[in-house]
């Protein structure tokens, strides 16, 4: 009988004290990235505001990406395709670009001529921390990267350690 209810009290314990939150999945947020505003902002599932980051971005030209080596942040949805440990800028999440959508854009503008004939689309775009010890580089809205979006280091801890690969991310001008 004792070991009944010694069974039955660590149950109950384990029971109350148990979390049964379900792990966050791929589509229980979405980042919204405005390269106009520099903001990267979370919400979730309902479309609530959870918290928004300052960022920056490749060119000062916060135009849409147009081909390799314009340093620009390309416009569009993607989501997050990887993430990794990266030595010199803290975390990176790697995006899915470019995806149908960007190939599109990428051949009508070839095809339109308003880019290089020999043009590549290029690839590796992500979120991303900053070197070590220039969060400045945020705050000053420095168009530091080959394309990226930057946010402060202790800002990509955050977004790297709560939200999984699948994440949607939408890039607006």
């Amino acid at each position: 009988m004792k070991t009944f209810k010694f069974l039955s009290v660590l149950t109950i314990i384990f029971l109350v004290n148990a979390s049964f939150k379900k792990p966050i999945g791929r589509d229980d947020f979405y980042i919204v990235i405005s390269k106009h505003n520099y903001t990267m902002s979370i919400y979730d599932a309902e479309n609530n505001f959870i918290v928004s980051y300052p960022a920056t971005f490749g060119s000062d030209d916060l135009s849409d990406k147009m081909y390799e080596g314009d340093r620009r942040t390309p416009e569009g949805t993607f989501h997050i395709a990887s993430k990794k440990v990266h030595p010199k800028w803290d975390k990176f999440m790697a995006l899915d670009y470019p995806t149908a959508e960007s190939y599109q854009k990428f051949n009508e503008r070839k095809a339109n001529g308003e880019i290089p004939a020999n043009a590549k689309i290029g690839g590796s775009i992500g979120i991303h921390g900053t070197w070590p010890k220039e969060d400045w580089a945020v705050d000053l809205h420095q168009g530091w990267t080959q394309g990226c979006v930057s946010t402060k280091n202790v800002y990509v801890d955050e977004i790297y350690s709560q939200l999984p690969v699948g994440t949607r991310v939408e890039i607006l001008p």
